[in-house]
């Protein structure tokens, strides 16, 4: 039966009410007030009401349904959720990207010099800006020579860089035939000229260069110029085990650019 109560307020249409308890919950029903009137709610199963309780009402037509007690207010702020925990799944920011930085590296030789029968020769010029040659002139009784060019400590200051490519500057000077000759290159342990022989290593093809050509970008494999950054290996050479193709290409004195090495490297 509808509470007369209800005749001076309406509650319809209000969704969910709060009110609060008059009387404890018997026989599933309770009194209770709400928007100031006084009205019979039904106990919905379970729950067990105490006079004085904050109450969760719903009204379906003539009938008020006590659905829950409403809790206490909190007696702090709640800890607001930490970050990357919201709804969305809590997905953390990224990683922030690493820095990349490149660059090119011009690495002078300290020392161009050609070693023949057991010594650095002299007389083709100053012993460390001599020219450099490979294999031995026709019917000389001379023996082989091999032609080097030391970097010392620069390429070394890219310690811990990546190398990306490596380029040469090299020019032909007048000796043996006038056609393309190839040079063959080989990668030398020492970063400055030894006393005695360099020790030579890896070996590939180098320029192929007529008498008076230049390559001022003549590629040589990432990998060498990557050995001279890690301190495995320290400078470059022309060497062959026959005698034929005799070539020259400058040295320091005869051209200030020869065998300029330029490293191109990436950190990060």
């Amino acid at each position: 039966m509808a509470d007369l109560a209800d005749t001076r307020v309406s509650l319809a249409g209000l969704g969910a009410l709060q009110g609060v308890a008059l009387t404890a919950s018997a026989s599933g029903a309770c009194i209770a007030r709400v928007g100031g009137i006084e009205i019979t709610a039904r106990v919905v199963t379970g729950l067990t009401v105490a006079a004085s309780d904050q109450l969760l009402l719903l009204r379906r037509g003539p009938t008020y349904w006590a659905i829950a007690k409403a809790p206490a207010a909190p007696s702090s702020a709640p800890t607001p959720p930490a970050a990357g925990s919201g709804p969305d799944g809590g997905d953390t920011s990224p990683d922030p990207k690493p820095t990349i930085t490149t660059g090119k590296l011009v690495c002078a030789p300290v020392a161009t010099a050609t070693y023949r029968d057991g010594v650095w020769r002299t007389d083709i010029g100053p012993v460390n800006s001599a020219d450099t040659y490979q294999g031995r002139y026709s019917g000389s009784s001379y023996g082989r020579m091999t032609g080097c060019a030391f970097y010392g400590s620069a390429p070394r200051t890219l310690a811990g860089a990546t190398v990306t490519g490596a380029t040469l500057q090299v020019r032909r000077l007048t000796a043996g035939d006038y056609a393309a000759r190839t040079a063959t290159l080989r990668l030398v342990s020492q970063s400055t000229r030894p006393s005695g022989a360099p020790t030579l290593n890896e070996t590939t093809s180098g320029p192929s260069l007529a008498v008076g050509a230049t390559n001022n970008s003549f590629a040589i494999p990432t990998s060498w110029a990557q050995a001279m950054v890690d301190s495995t290996r320290g400078g470059l050479a022309i060497s062959i085990s026959t005698d034929s193709p005799y070539i020259r290409l400058a040295g320091r004195a005869s051209w200030s650019a020869a065998w300029t090495l330029t490293i191109a490297w990436r950190r990060g």
